[in-house]
């Protein structure tokens, strides 16, 4: 048994319909599945196109074939609407994977099953199409019945010469001023389509075709590669790759996936990588008032002899789509598109499995992440996305508390140096350092140049115009920030860390019932979250929801037994005021703990003394946390002169003009 055996039982049903009436066609395909040689089956295979696409050029096309190639009729068919876009790329496809039939040391077997995957496709299609436009009892080339013409051939013996003349110049205008109607109405149709649709993109999780799960992370490298590279073009909106990774394993059709993304367009994915060789198949789809329109589809099979072949295809996807969609890329985006972010596929995937282990942020999963960055940059020196995934380590670990701001800074800052030194218009880059300039050098003009040189690099970030909001919100500039958020929204609406940095900057401007709302929408797309969860404590607490942010307190400090514990003991002795007593004086002991949160809780008590002795240690450690005096927890130090000069020496508002 083969294993194309599935497609051929299919095609042995099509073979019944086809008996009857389709006799040329018929002929090729019981070749087809006579033999179990996949080049044989391959030929046939092409046969069998032959057949369908000369009977297409004939009866559509007004013309015979003679010699011409079978892609530059399906062109024609696709570019005058004669065929459906869907059935235009299968045939592609079959006529693509068919001609390896003749190469035998180019071609493998595998290859069978999408090709007769495409013929059945294209087969099916051709069977409705006759049977719609059969009518009266000439055959075609493929010997069924065709169309005969709507205009009776007998004559009218009354009507004068110069009548059927004068007839006959109405008849010719008429149907020349009709044409020009129709092809006008085909080619507005085709331009309103797409250029009146907004250019909303969801690239899905690519599927790994192969057995082997590591491969996954390959897989996702390469749609990030690709939605990457859609993001750098700014006439195409692509949402981020957190809002559609719900959808990696759910079997849901695309109108609905599209309905609840908001967007127009799906790009589906699919391949596997074996040896040095990868196999991918990408594919466009408009969603159009609840149906699917296939629009592109492009498949790949290429021995991957340099890191420059792997991302040109992901160059060549992007494009193609862009183009597909009347989507301008300027020269500019070009270069940043064609770009080669490293010249060693080995440093490429060290860098995606540091990714991988990054966004956990867990303790244990940032060493493995700074022992994979670290692997790529051995293996490249010269790649800068490498140092950012060092510096984004030092950074995670100083600011969830792992480490002391002492330790972690010079190390971050030296790493996105080199990054910058290597690469300095790169969006990943520009953006790592205002990161870095805005939460360890309190460098505010720094940090908002970098994000807009960021976002000038790469419009679609989400991430980027989530950081630049929260400088804004700093800054004490809210109106600015909301835009920014917004923005992020739209482009990765199930992040939940953007969602909880929505909640913050409501939460700054006092607006807590909605912030609370942001909060729990986190949490609902990962429960527990734990940002979410730590923020959404005090929005409770600020409209007098004590019970319910102690319980979550205990939720957001589950991780932690030692703080949980003083916790409770404090707030069963004294309430509010007792849980953060005794939170600060276990933390106080804590070398690596962020010096701003226990001066938060000090300013909260009306202890003023206390939380700028905290404060200060927070300036001088430049703790990350420390520039969010905004809060309203440092509200009762508004008026105090050393909270004044503490603002006017980190070049911060100390209040908010709401």
């Amino acid at each position: 048994m083969t294993i194309w055996s599935g497609e051929i039982k299919e095609l042995e049903k099509l073979n019944e319909s086809i008996k009857a009436n389709l006799s040329a066609l018929a002929k090729e395909l019981e070749q087809l599945l006579k033999t179990e040689d996949a080049n044989v089956v391959m030929l046939y295979s092409r046969r069998c196109l032959e057949v369908i696409v000369t009977d297409l050029c004939e009866f559509e096309l007004k013309r015979p074939r003679k010699t011409e190639p079978l892609k530059g009729i399906i062109d024609k068919l696709n570019s005058e609407e004669k065929v459906p876009p869907h059935i235009i790329t299968s045939m592609h496809g079959l006529n693509s994977l068919s001609t390896y039939g003749t190469h035998p040391k180019d071609f493998d077997p595998e290859q069978v099953k999408p090709a007769l995957s495409n013929l059945t496709i294209v087969i099916k299609w051709y069977l409705k199409y006759k049977e719609s436009s059969s009518s009266g009892t000439e055959k075609d080339s493929a010997g069924i019945k065709v169309l005969k013409s709507d205009f009776s051939s007998k004559k009218e013996p009354f009507a004068s010469k110069r009548r059927l003349s004068r007839l006959s110049t109405i008849l010719v205008i008429c149907i020349v001023a009709g044409a020009s109607i129709i092809i006008g109405y085909f080619i507005f149709k085709k331009t309103r389509s797409i250029d009146n649709l907004e250019k909303t993109i969801a690239v899905l999780p690519f599927i790994n075709d192969s057995h082997d799960s590591t491969t996954t992370i390959f897989m996702d490298g390469v749609m990030e590669e690709i939605l990457n590279r859609l993001q750098a073009i700014k006439e195409l909106t692509p949402i981020s790759r957190s809002s559609v990774e719900q959808y990696r394993n759910a079997r849901r059709p695309l109108t609905e996936i599209a309905q609840e993304r908001h967007v127009n367009y799906i790009v589906e994915g699919s391949g596997q990588k074996y040896g040095d060789s990868i196999i991918l198949r990408v594919q466009l789809i408009e969603i159009r008032q609840g149906r699917e329109r296939h629009l592109m589809g492009k498949s790949f099979r290429q021995k991957l002899e340099s890191a420059s072949t792997f991302f040109n295809i992901q160059s060549d996807v992007a494009q193609s789509i862009a183009s597909e969609l009347n989507a301008t890329i300027t020269p500019q985006e070009k270069r940043l598109i064609e770009k080669l972010p490293t010249d060693n596929l080995d440093a490429y995937e060290a860098y995606l499995k540091g990714l991988f282990y990054l966004n956990k942020v867990t303790p244990d999963a940032l060493d493995s992440a700074m022992h994979y960055f670290e692997l790529a940059k051995e293996i490249d020196p010269g790649y800068a996305l490498a140092y950012t995934g060092i510096c984004n380590v030092w950074l995670y670990r100083q600011q969830m508390g792992f480490i002391k701001p002492s330790e972690g800074n010079p190390k971050s800052m030296e790493a996105v140096m080199k990054a910058y030194s290597l690469d300095s218009n790169n969006a990943v880059v520009q953006y790592t350092l205002a990161n870095k300039k805005t939460y360890g050098m309190f460098d505010w003009i720094g940090g908002e140049s970098g994000y807009k040189k960021s976002i000038s690099l790469n419009p679609n970030n989400a991430m980027t115009h989530t950081n630049y909001s929260n400088l804004l919100i700093i800054l004490g500039r809210p109106e600015e920030s909301f835009e920014q958020i917004k923005i992020a929204l739209k482009l990765d609406p199930m992040n939940p860390l953007i969602i909880t940095f929505y909640g913050v900057d409501l939460f700054v401007v006092r607006k807590y019932n909605e912030a609370i709302k942001a909060y729990q929408d986190a949490m609902t797309i990962e429960p527990g979250y734990p940002l979410a969860s730590q923020g959404q404590i005090w929005a409770y607490y600020f409209t007098r929801r004590i019970k319910e942010a102690y319980d979550e307190f205990k939720v957001a400090w589950s991780y932690d037994p030692e703080l949980l514990q003083a916790a409770e003991q404090g707030y069963s002795e004294d309430g509010w005021k007792g849980l953060l007593i005794s939170y600060n004086k276990l933390c106080e002991k804590r070398d690596t703990w962020p010096p701003s949160d226990i001066a938060t809780n000090y300013a909260l008590l009306g202890f003023n003394d206390k939380a700028m002795f905290w404060l200060e240690r927070a300036y001088a450690d430049h703790d990350p946390n420390l520039p969010y005096l905004l809060f309203p927890q440092f509200d009762s130090l508004r008026n105090d002169p050393r909270f004044q000069d503490l603002c006017r020496r980190l070049k911060l508002p100390y209040r908010m003009n709401l």
